[in-house]
């Protein structure tokens, strides 16, 4: 697992060099334009609902001691449920909605990986790609937001809130590294494979996600370069573990 998390976050390296080498810059324009215009939408809407969910959940606190405590623990967590919930909205809409792009950028990468200009593999249209993106984004956001709600509420219970930060940010970690890593399976594998292959792969999707989530906390730059370089960073990873596993099919 450690192995796998290391080697998706390495994949980082060399992705805005295969970026550039094969001229990929275009295809981003459309995925970056929806990035910024996501963003602004999700983030200017959580930023005027934090202070009212704050004081919503201050209401619970019935008691005039500690009151003002209570009341500033809660502007706190009703700030970090908005963030996080923003943010897990934010990455499955656009990686959602860039799906075809995505698709068409990661198939440019193979044919240079394998040398192979045309592949064998599914052949899929524009819609087709982007009702896959789409499903599989609702699925794991779905997915997230169930596990998301429980992990909040450890925070209110002292130093396991410190774990459960913890045990959040790989959770958002792992559904992101699923979505980008998904533009080359879509390829490869219907859907309930390609949640198979995941699953079996989950520390390349983690390391993945967690490059995609670090780059968020960029200003306006991460938002910009986060889907160019996670998913050509996927799809690299992704490409070279099929690889493998296709080998090992032939030798046994």
């Amino acid at each position: 697992m450690i192995k796998n998390i290391t080697s998706g976050i390495k994949a980082y390296f060399g992705a805005f060099g295969l970026i550039s080498k094969l001229k990929l810059w275009k295809f981003f324009a459309i995925p970056m334009l929806i990035s910024v215009v996501t963003a602004i939408i999700i983030f200017g809407c959580a930023y005027s609902l934090s202070d009212n969910i704050g004081s919503f959940i201050s209401k619970i606190w019935i008691w005039d001691w500690g009151h003002e405590t209570f009341e500033t623990i809660s502007s706190f967590i009703g700030g970090l449920i908005v963030l996080v919930i923003g943010l897990i909205l934010f990455k499955h809409i656009i990686m959602a909605l860039s799906a075809p792009f995505m698709s068409t950028v990661s198939e440019k990468i193979e044919a240079h990986l394998t040398g192979k200009e045309t592949h064998s593999h599914r052949n899929t249209t524009f819609s087709q790609q982007l009702w896959r993106g789409i499903r599989i984004n609702v699925r794991n956001l779905g997915m997230e937001l169930l596990l998301t709600i429980p992990i909040l509420l450890l925070k209110l219970i002292p130093i396991v809130n410190i774990f459960s930060t913890i045990a959040l940010f790989l959770m958002q970690a792992y559904y992101a590294g699923f979505g980008n890593i998904d533009y080359t399976l879509e390829r490869h594998y219907a859907y309930k494979e390609s949640v198979q292959f995941v699953r079996k792969n989950r520390g390349l999707a983690i390391g993945n996600g967690i490059v995609f989530l670090l780059l968020l906390l960029i200003p306006i730059i991460g938002i910009i370069l986060v889907l160019p370089l996670s998913v050509t960073a996927a799809s690299i990873k992704t490409i070279e573990t099929l690889n493998t596993n296709n080998k090992s099919q032939y030798a046994v």
